[in-house]
């Protein structure tokens, strides 16, 4: 990536009063990046949505002055800016219409995962909870230790699902309301260098960007639009958990929660997901990898041998696509097995009923198992 390219992308994400919807679609209207801000006031002033205030921010030079400063921060502390138009950004994250527009990676770790779990729940953990989560982890690691966990380094729950896959060998991710400058809570911080060695850090805001409470709100949608599920280990009747739970039923991903006593104040809102139906219960890892359609790993290549030699020739030739390709769009399949868009999904469902394969949002299709 070109250090001008940067430049613009960081710098596009900093324009004050425009959120991500607005961001991509004055990239789209403007035709590219640098073409943004070096279009005509006048043209941007109408495009729907942009007002005068607005106009003037773009056309002035501070976001791309600050943009300078982050490139300097990135190149200095090794970190991986990832663009909304990039192929390396996460494709879970890309479907979702709210998702930021650039997002700042430090560690190595593939963010298009096949598995991607994320565990949310209070600051104010039970033993009860933190057991809850602990088991849960170690049970998935044993079967399934390619899953990606996803949570927010905050106390309780969160830095709980984070010492679970370090201690397991898993990837994990701490999603942070604030730049990478700081690390919040600063009694986190050695645990959030082992995360960098065995998963990542991510954030959408610059290296300067302090904790303040509405960037954790914020941080929720990336926590729950990362994942395939989202999973409520222990919650009050108010939280950031049941917000991070509501986002992922907007996604249309997911949610499960861990039932508790009806009198005990961390299980209110566990209780509530469940009672209301935008929760599925679960009492471990084994219900989980069922309501997944996870399966033990010998047993599955054992029923997809015996599958395949069932499928006739076109529905063979999508499968073999997905050995190449983690996920893909029905068009996509369409286009590469040559075939209209009306069979291919007369295919995609059969092949679904089989258990072979599972339909995303957005129409995006991968191989189970």
């Amino acid at each position: 990536m070109s250090e001008d390219a940067l430049r613009y992308k960081i710098g596009i994400s900093l324009i004050p009063k425009i959120g991500p919807i607005l961001t991509r679609r004055l990239i789209a209207y403007s035709g590219s990046l640098d073409a943004v801000f070096n279009e005509k006031k006048s043209s941007l002033l109408k495009i729907p949505g942009f007002g005068d205030k607005i106009a003037k921010e773009i056309k002035s030079a501070k976001v791309l002055d600050i943009a300078d400063k982050e490139i300097e921060y990135i190149k200095k502390n090794n970190i991986t800016p990832l663009f909304y138009l990039d192929e390396n950004y996460p494709q879970r994250l890309k479907q979702c219409e709210d998702a930021p527009v650039i997002i700042y990676m430090k560690g190595k770790t593939d963010l298009n995962r096949q598995k991607t779990l994320s565990i949310v729940g209070t600051r104010s953990a039970t033993d009860y909870g933190k057991e809850l989560c602990t088991n849960l982890l170690e049970g998935l690691s044993t079967s399934h230790n390619d899953v990606l966990i996803i949570s927010g380094l905050a106390y309780g729950i969160d830095i709980c699902a984070h010492k679970a896959a370090l201690k397991n060998n898993l990837h994990t991710i701490a999603v942070l309301g604030h730049g990478l400058g700081t690390i919040y809570p600063s009694t986190h911080r050695n645990i959030a260098e082992q995360i960098v060695g065995q998963g990542a850090l991510l954030t959408e805001f610059t290296s300067k960007e302090t904790p303040e409470a509405p960037n954790f709100v914020k941080r929720n949608r990336i926590i729950a639009g990362l994942a395939d599920a989202t999973i409520v280990v222990e919650s009050g009747e108010k939280g950031g958990a049941l917000i991070t739970a509501d986002l992922a039923n907007s996604y249309n991903r997911d949610v499960f929660a861990f039932p508790g006593r009806t009198i005990d104040k961390y299980s209110v809102g566990c209780n509530k997901l469940i009672k209301t139906n935008k929760a599925a219960l679960i009492e471990d890892y084994k219900d989980l990898e069922y309501l997944m359609g996870w399966q033990a790993r010998k047993a599955n290549e054992a029923t997809q041998k015996f599958l395949f030699t069932e499928l006739n020739d076109e529905e063979k030739m999508v499968m073999e696509l997905f050995e190449k390709n983690a996920e893909l769009s029905i068009d996509q399949i369409a286009l590469q097995c040559n075939v209209p868009v009306s069979k291919i999904s007369y295919l995609l469902i059969n092949l679904e009923f089989n258990g072979l394969i599972k339909c995303l949002p957005g129409k995006v299709y991968k191989k189970t198992g």
